[in-house]
């Protein structure tokens, strides 16, 4: 039988443009907040792992130096994921399942400023295909994009609302790093990027800790007044050849949003992980999300996409409404690699 599993507490630094310090001291203040939230010593947690990339900061085992950031003496048991913080709240979560320990520390940190995102990322791609042709994550939304147009299923105005909304919605988010009331009419009078995309269809560069305890089973409710429920986890991913995929849909989320038996009307918030403008169009339709979903009121990562924490926060923030009272079930997603090739998908819930 599964183990019941919350989460009790989370906190993440604003986004910044460039962080003065190193990635480590990002990782210790969202560390330190959390324990100044709970009861609980950072020695009795049971296990640690942390969802961050190498390729950002150019150096080997960089990860290695972030351990500092979440105490590593005395000798703590932990793990590392080269992916966002989302992925290793999966592990964590299939982890607390094997009922031997009953809490962990997840964290997700990733700073961007430190390299140029656009050339980066390409040297992860197919090195057969995709990365001799430097086909970075802006020109594969843009295919993307084009081919939403060329199929019918969106305009460039729907592009704009998108980010008219999500800009609207991050004056409200403290953690924002780009926010602004601007009208659909304006963004569409802006010149192209990587057509059919202009600037603002493209995320902010962030760098950004995030962080969050889980615990399993009564220790959670001993912890916290308000623990926030994972009713369901699960992850999926989809070919890297993108002329084997119809990139105006998302199998991958579908089938996660199917196994855990996810019915979109039900939710009354989700954050996803929107990169890039229209992607929000792709996954609202392959989850089904009905008018009664409020989809990314953080903002969502048009507003801040700290690369390797963008999916954890998103989980962060749909916790932080279900605990203000704002929402009773909601959805957090994250995305990995070109044209949402990888999805997760996390379903939280308050106490009835």
């Amino acid at each position: 039988m599964a183990e019941d599993i919350a989460i009790v507490a989370f906190a993440q630094t604003p986004s910044y443009r460039s962080y003065g310090d190193s990635e480590a001291s990002m990782i210790m203040g969202v560390v330190n907040q959390i324990f100044g939230d709970v009861e609980i010593d950072r020695y009795e947690i049971d296990f640690t792992i942390a969802g961050s990339c190498d390729y950002l900061l150019g150096l080997p085992f960089s990860f290695i130096a972030n351990v500092d950031g979440y105490g590593a003496w005395p000798p703590i048991y932990e793990s590392h994921v080269e992916m966002d913080g989302a992925w290793a709240l999966f592990e964590a979560f299939v982890r607390l399942q094997c009922g031997d320990i009953d809490s962990a520390l997840v964290v997700g940190s990733g700073k961007s400023s430190s390299g140029v995102p656009r050339e980066i990322f390409p040297l992860q791609t197919d090195p057969y295909v995709s990365a001799p042709l430097g086909l970075d994550p802006v020109s594969v939304a843009g295919l993307q994009a084009r081919a939403l147009l060329e199929a019918g299923k969106a305009t460039e105005r729907d592009f704009a609302e998108v980010v008219s909304r999500s800009r609207r919605d991050g004056l409200s988010n403290p953690h924002a790093q780009v926010a602004k009331d601007v009208s659909v009419e304006t963004l569409l009078k802006e010149p192209y990027y990587a057509s059919p995309l202009r600037r603002h269809d493209l995320p902010p560069i962030s760098d950004v800790a995030a962080a969050m305890l889980i615990v399993r089973g009564q220790r959670a409710r001993e912890l916290c007044e308000k623990p926030v429920w994972i009713r369901g986890i699960d992850h999926r991913i989809e070919s890297h050849h993108l002329g084997l995929r119809d990139l105006t849909d998302s199998p991958s989320s579908r089938i996660a949003a199917r196994h855990l038996g996810l019915d979109g009307g039900s939710l009354d918030v989700a954050e996803l992980c929107v990169r890039y403008s229209p992607e929000e169009i792709v996954l609202r339709q392959a989850l089904e999300l009905g008018d009664g979903t409020k989809i990314n009121p953080s903002g969502g990562p048009l507003c801040g996409h700290p690369v390797m924490a963008t999916g954890l926060t998103r989980v962060i923030e749909v916790a932080r409404r279900i605990r203000n009272g704002e929402a009773g079930r909601g959805l957090g997603h994250a995305a990995s690699g070109p044209a949402l090739q990888h999805n997760l998908l996390c379903i939280l819930e308050g106490d009835a």
